[in-house]
């Protein structure tokens, strides 16, 4: 494992952490990151550092992030989801809205609309040694991790999710909260 790499983005997770509180924005870990966080410690190396933010936050997200020296890069419709890259890792942030029934849903972009996994904002926060950040649930990371082969099309299903879906079963198991 690069533990100067994980190191780097634990930093900057917890630094991401303290720039959504300073605005009163919420973000929350998705991912193999969320992953770690519930499970209390760093299982891989992780690419990049995904997160959750509301679509209405996203103007204050993104000013604060290019205050605190992060750089945008190009992605997904800004109104789907908001790319960063500070000290060579790529942080990417997933915009929701809810809908008019009040489920959590993708805000823009192709999919817009389109619900996400019911639950998924209820998890209880996640720490890494001192750093402590809020995550999605664990068992709304299993749902995407297991159906984002069947939502995007042509993206076949990598290794490394299969493992993280046997990660977090194994400690919903051992929590005795796997059903």
């Amino acid at each position: 494992m690069d533990e100067e790499r994980s190191g780097r983005q634990l930093r900057l997770i917890g630094e991401t952490v303290e720039i959504a509180k300073a605005l009163g924005v919420e973000v929350r870990l998705r991912g193999g990151w969320a992953m770690d966080f519930f499970i209390g410690e760093v299982t891989r190396d992780h690419e990049d550092i995904d997160w959750f933010a509301w679509a209405e936050d996203a103007p204050a997200l993104a000013d604060g992030l290019l205050r605190s020296g992060y750089e945008p890069l190009p992605g997904p419709p800004a109104e789907q989801q908001l790319d960063f890259r500070k000290q060579g890792v790529e942080s990417s942030f997933a915009l929701l809205d809810e809908d008019r029934s009040g489920r959590v849903v993708v805000a823009g972009g192709p999919w817009a609309g389109e619900p996400w996994p019911e639950g998924m904002l209820d998890a209880a926060p996640g720490r890494i040694g001192a750093v402590q950040c809020p995550l999605i649930s664990p068992r709304a990371q299993i749902t995407i991790k297991h159906m984002t082969p069947v939502w995007v099309p042509g993206r076949p299903r990598r290794m490394k999710d299969a493992e993280d879906i046997t990660r977090l079963e194994s400690a919903l198991r051992a929590r005795g909260t796997l059903h």
